[in-house]
């Protein structure tokens, strides 16, 4: 048996670490990471498999670092960049652009260009790690021209950074042999005294993309890690290509993830390492990998809900093995894996899931649409006696699942084939997968075909209405057949934005539109900040990296009003754009405006009113259709993200995401919604939805007020109403109207890989969803009423009484379905 000695440092750490309280959101998080963490470097490998490959390790498929363009060329780079920091201390001279040539790398494959790479991430006053917290008023975009950049220690990622290389000729960041000091060739959250520096719950608003990690200069006995990613919302991987050692002893991983809240990533390919990517997070929902010639592909360590969609494996050991923690300790919540392949694989899936295994619903698994190729065993709960779920050999699985089953009613332990979700044909792509596609990054474009909202007279400076140069600006781009570039800053707007059918905009780190005034301040009245579409028009857009907010009280902003009927042929995209309302700097919603208030009895006479910031988040209305969502945050602020202590407050923000089209057709991929008052996500009269790994948290400040404080009802809006405000269930009286995390009124075929819902507060305190309080923290979280065709898989809630409400009849107890802290239905469906 191998130990797992390519984590041994890194648990060492941990272990320190949690002995001395690491930061986490939730301290009985923090406990539970720890605890995970502890068992799994107690554990060895399964009894079974060899750490050998399947069969002899195939050469490498030629690693290709591709020219779309058949030039080096990239906009990016030769654009000029005017973006600015509104609300760091010295905006006229912060640098947000950072190419790291002119901080003196070479990129000539011999010399040391570690020095120079960390001094472009850490210039100009910006977050470490080694500082901690988190801040909004340091963004850049670090860029790699193409290159191979020698490195002798780690590049250390600082706080709200994009880390970006040259998609046409993509930079190679190469090890020397004698490589030290640092968890990975990149360390996105480098450990320190007091454990990872930012706490890994808190890390929002970063990427890397477009690289080539090099790690076989480096022995295969030596312990290396290509990314450690320690990460939550609103961050990503995107083109990267793992290079490691492929002999039969190696030691190197390409991706290690241990905590956090994450996620997503997408586009990543791996060659060799004893495993490809080691995880562990609350959740994630990750896209397009493939694998060749790694031990273990996928190590799980452990998870709430996981999310694997379009994975490739070829010529492993094992393909994903969700085994940590053995059968008396799962230490694996769940994971839903579709639209897949593994090849050449002596076991395609590994678990330690079974009749008698603890935590009872832990290890709950969903495929769905994967092909197995020359496979030894498809499924093996690995313990005690590598039992075979379901036998290899070449074949697809429609669907397969083990776990706890209400379809309706239940909880039924399930474990073998079951019918796989009806696909409507409008979801699908040719190959009968769901729709994918990547976020542009407009490689084959040339710099004359991008104009920036500079030319247009917006400043960007969070003091200056900009409404009338942003919407000048986005008129003239779609006119001209221009990609609008939004050089960072924060574009204080005044009036709604309205983006027509044909706009392609991208923003620089995340440039803001921050509305404000008067017009988005009617409670009566609401109005939409960014308007895409009207109603009836046709066409797509193309939206990514990019944040709206508002600043100060806003009682009838409507975030994103999405309009468009887009075909399902090319739909509209919307890429890593992202809600932020209050916490932030030129928010005027922090921790001076609005403070938590525990202590007093909120009510609709004495509620803080200037802390009333968003109407709705995101509308997609009645006349839309057609619209791919990946990795989009709608986030209401639960902590000031500029405090040293990141302390709370109490932001209210009516409605999250509300899916009311009449025709359907959405793709939601890696989207999260949080903390809004009266649900997060709500389809309603609407059909035709895939959504994988949604995630969600009732706001902090409930029960008090309860909901629909300090929110009218609306009708029209199909608004739930709330009951009275306590219930008393098996003799404990729990909080009745807390907001919904997810709501399915009327609707039909409405397809979830994966939700995380999640209610971890009672009026600030965390008592209500400490293990064994019963989960009280709400009576229930998710809705189904008048619908058909819904399906979830893996669904899993935190601190709530009764999982599902179908139709008035609560249908899931969670104390039926126990996993650790989190409670597990492998498959829910409606009748």
């Amino acid at each position: 048996m191998r130990t797992a000695t390519v984590l041994v440092p890194v648990l060492a750490a941990i272990s320190n670490v949690a002995a001395q309280h690491v930061h986490f959101d939730i301290p009985e998080i923090e406990s539970f990471v720890a605890s995970q963490l502890s068992r799994f470097s107690q554990w060895t490998h399964y009894p079974g498999p060899s750490p050998t490959f399947w069969s002899h390790p195939s050469p490498s498929p030629t690693k290709p670092v591709v020219s779309p363009t058949s030039t080096c060329d990239y906009w990016l780079a030769d654009i000029k960049h005017q973006g600015i920091a509104a609300f760091n201390p010295n905006p006229s001279t912060y640098q947000v652009f950072r190419n790291v040539k002119d901080f003196g790398a070479k990129g000539d494959g011999v010399t040391d260009d570690t020095a120079a790479i960390n001094n472009a991430i850490s210039s100009g006053g910006r977050l470490s790690p080694a500082q901690g917290g988190s801040t909004t008023v340091t963004p850049a975009i670090v860029y790699f021209p193409p290159g191979v950049y020698m490195i002798s220690a780690s590049i250390i990622d600082y706080y709200y950074t994009q880390i970006i290389g040259n998609p046409n000729c993509m930079p190679t960041i190469r090890a020397f042999a004698t490589f030290s000091g640092g968890l990975g060739l990149i360390d996105g959250d480098q450990y320190g005294a007091n454990g990872l520096g930012f706490g890994a719950t808190n890390v929002f608003w970063r990427q890397i993309r477009n690289f080539i990690i090099d790690m076989t200069l480096i022995p295969g006995s030596s312990s290396v890690t290509g990314i450690h990613w320690p990460t939550a919302q609103a961050t990503s991987l995107q083109n990267i290509i793992f290079q490691m050692n492929d002999q039969a002893d190696t030691q190197h991983q390409g991706i290690f993830i241990e905590s956090g809240s994450g996620g997503f990533m997408t586009d990543l390919t791996f060659y060799g390492g004893l495993y490809g990517a080691t995880f562990g997070n609350q959740q994630f929902t990750m896209r397009n990998f493939t694998f060749y010639n790694a031990v273990t592909a996928i190590n799980q360590i452990w998870d709430w809900g996981w999310t694997y969609q379009n994975m490739n494996i070829n010529n492993c050991t094992v393909g994903l093995n969700m085994s940590s923690g053995g059968p008396t300790a799962q230490s694996v919540g769940s994971v839903t894996f579709l639209d897949s392949s593994i090849s050449n694989t002596k076991i395609g899936v590994l678990s330690a899931h079974g009749p008698n295994s603890q935590p009872p619903t832990a290890g709950s698994l969903v495929l769905e649409n994967v092909q197995f190729t020359n496979v030894g065993q498809a499924v093996v709960d690995g313990f005690p006696s590598n039992f075979t779920a379901l036998p290899g050999g070449t074949f697809t699985v429609a669907a397969w699942a083990q776990g706890h089953a209400y379809t309706p009613t239940g909880p039924n332990n399930i474990q073998g084939t079951i019918n796989p979700n009806p696909r409507p044909g409008s979801l699908l792509q040719g190959d009968g997968k769901y729709y994918e596609r990547s976020k542009p990054q407009y490689e084959s474009h040339n710099v004359k075909q991008f104009i920036s909202v500079r030319s247009f007279g917006a400043t960007g400076n969070g003091r200056t209405d900009d409404t009338a140069a942003l919407q000048l600006a986005i008129s003239a781009a779609k006119l001209q057949g221009k990609i609008l570039f939004v050089d960072q800053g924060d574009y204080l707007v005044g009036s709604t934005i309205y983006i027509p059918a044909g706009s392609k905009i991208v923003g620089e780190s995340y440039s803001v539109i921050l509305s404000h005034g008067p017009i988005f301040n009617d409670i009566n009245l609401p109005q939409p900040v960014v308007r895409i579409g009207f109603p009836g028009e046709e066409g797509s857009i193309e939206w990514s990296d990019m944040i709206v907010s508002t600043q100060g009280q806003q009682r009838g902003a409507v975030l994103i009003e999405y309009n468009l009927n887009s075909p399902s042929s090319s739909p509209s995209g919307i890429w890593d754009v992202h809600s932020r309302v209050g916490g932030f700097a030129g928010s005027n919603l922090q921790l001076a405006q609005c403070p938590t208030t525990p202590d007093v009895n909120v009510t609709a006479a004495n509620l803080n009113q200037n802390c009333i910031a968003a109407f709705m988040t995101m509308h997609l209305t009645k006349s839309s259709s057609g619209l791919y969502l990946e990795n989009v945050w709608l986030w209401v602020a639960d902590h000031d993200v500029e405090d040293p202590q990141l302390r709370q407050i109490t932001i209210y923000a009516g409605r999250g995401l509300l899916d009311e089209s009449s025709a359907g057709t959405f793709w939601m991929v890696g989207t999260a919604v949080e903390h809004h008052t009266l649900y997060q996500y709500q389809f309603a009269n609407t059909k035709n939805v895939f959504a994988g790994q949604i995630q969600t948290e009732t706001p902090y400040y409930q029960p008090n007020p309860s909901a629909p404080l300090p929110w009218p009802y609306v009708r029209s809006l199909s608004d739930p109403q709330f009951p009275a405000p306590t219930t008393t269930s098996n003799g404990v009286v729990i909080p009745n109207a807390d907001a919904w995390g997810l709501r399915i009124v009327n609707s039909q075929t409405i397809n979830i890989y994966g939700a995380g819902l999640y209610s971890f507060f009672d009026n600030y305190s965390t008592n209500c969803s400490n293990q064994g309080n019963g989960e009280v923290c709400q009576n229930r979280i998710f809705e189904v009423s008048r619908s058909s065709g819904v399906s979830v898989y893996n669904l899993n809630t935190v601190g709530t009484h009764y999982m599902i409400e179908e139709d008035g009849t609560d249908v899931a107890y969670y104390g039926d379905n126990l996993d650790g802290f989190v409670d597990s239905i492998a498959v829910y469906r409606t009748g």
